[in-house]
């Protein structure tokens, strides 16, 4: 678990650097042109995030239009919090995150991939990934696009492995029990790439053979009973198995004693579970737009808990101006959330709504004359059922599309993503 870091990057820690448009010097973040980082809408995204009632709402969003100076090119991203200090890791994970990947992808360009890689050997060899090295079917014969793709593969890893190494050096946010969830995306041109660590999701709005709008999930949930995830897990000695008071979610535990129960097999954070096989490596994914996708969809799983990627695809679509669009989703979801848990604490949503085509988004999100968004009809909601997992049977898990931080209102009260924090004696942060 070591954590060395140049005397350059250090130095990044205490003066987050931004790039700004033109190039002519640095400037803080949250004075970036076109960068928006709370409830607001630009000209190609909006955002709109809400607090549950579990307290303080530990989701954090962004949206960077202009990210590298291009008036093609925008960064965006969604992170979802957990323990006691997570609210503070999303937000610090939102502040720095682009303008690390900013320099590696546009300042260093002149190493190669394979002399910048940085990705340690077990976290690279454990990935569930590693053995597809992340094929892409729009890829195939398309040699361009494939270099274009395994530079910017290599630097998001190396950016997520970086920044996961500053949140260890903050003296003033302890990750040891907190971390984040993380999807982001950079959109050039036509060209789309997406990094995902945790289980937030990207769902893009789509065109068919039948001109109808259909949804396609761009992300993989990284749940730990994913079956390479779960493999990964257990040569690393860590535990995967259900709280037996929600038997449909899958928990990460150390080797020895029931906690943390992380619901998620990739993070920012929890160095307490880093050595036992939770990595910061993000499945890193290509695709080249067309003219039937229309919109993505980046959102934490307050929203896929409750909400189908096409329920999600329709609500967007439904609405009169795009500035509606991200609230109408966290609205729908929030209704849900008390239609189908009535006895549960809603949980905190976030949204980024990125439309791909040349139309602005117009307007502001709140006090818009006009706004009331179409929702579908919540008793034709429907959820998925989930096998329980246990070490024995881990390897024959599946993917779901189920997001697992509190699951049923039926037979067990709905937990949160950390289960238990661990105890580290005389040392430890927080003590039971």
């Amino acid at each position: 678990m070591g954590t060395c870091l140049t005397a350059a990057e250090q130095r990044a820690m205490e003066v987050p650097a931004a790039p700004v448009k033109g190039g002519g010097g640095r400037k803080s973040e949250e004075e970036a042109p076109g960068r928006i980082a709370g409830n607001g809408a630009g000209n190609v995204a909006c955002l709109f995030t809400r607090q549950g009632k579990k307290g303080t709402n530990q989701d954090a969003m962004v949206a960077w239009e202009n990210y590298n100076g291009r008036s093609d090119t925008v960064f965006c991203g969604v992170f979802d919090g957990h323990g006691p200090h997570g609210h503070l890791i999303a937000r610090k994970v939102r502040d720095i995150l682009p303008s690390r990947l900013y320099d590696l992808i546009y300042e260093d360009c002149g190493d190669s991939p394979s002399s910048n890689s940085d990705v340690s050997t077990l976290e690279e060899n454990l990935s569930p990934y590693a053995d597809a090295e992340c094929r892409s079917p729009t890829l195939a014969g398309q040699k361009e696009h494939q270099e274009f793709f395994n530079a910017m593969k290599e630097s998001f890893r190396k950016a997520f492995k970086n920044v996961d190494k500053e949140l260890k050096l903050q003296r003033n946010i302890d990750s040891i029990c907190s971390g984040t969830t993380a999807v982001t995306l950079i959109k050039q041109g036509h060209d789309l790439i997406v990094g995902n660590l945790g289980d937030s999701r990207a769902v893009l709005g789509t065109r068919d053979q039948n001109d109808k709008l259909v949804a396609h999930q761009l992300t993989v949930d990284l749940k730990p009973d994913h079956p390479r995830e779960a493999r990964r897990i257990r040569r690393c000695n860590g535990r995967v198995f259900a709280h037996q008071d929600e038997p449909d979610v899958a928990r990460l535990w150390l080797p020895n004693c029931n906690s943390p129960g992380l619901a998620m097999a990739r993070a920012f954070g929890d160095f307490c579970l880093k050595d036992f096989g939770l990595i910061s490596v993000p499945d890193v994914t290509y695709r080249r737009i067309t003219e039937k996708d229309e919109f993505i969809v980046l959102a934490t799983d307050g929203v896929w808990d409750v909400l189908s990627n096409q329920e999600v695809v329709d609500v967007v679509a439904s609405c009169s101006g795009r500035f509606a669009a991200a609230r109408s989703v966290v609205d729908l979801a929030n209704e849900t959330w008390r239609f189908k848990y009535p006895t549960s604490k809603t949980d905190d949503c976030a949204v980024v709504c990125l439309f791909l085509n040349k139309y602005e988004v117009t307007g502001g999100l709140s006090g818009q004359p006009g706004y009331s968004p179409r929702m579908p009809a919540l008793s034709g909601i429907t959820r998925s059922n989930n096998k329980r997992v246990t070490p024995e049977d881990v390897d024959d898990g599946s993917d779901s599309n189920v997001s697992g931080d509190e699951r049923s209102l039926d037979g067990f009260t709905r937990l949160n993503t950390l289960l238990a924090l661990p105890k580290f004696g005389d040392t430890s942060p927080t003590k039971k």
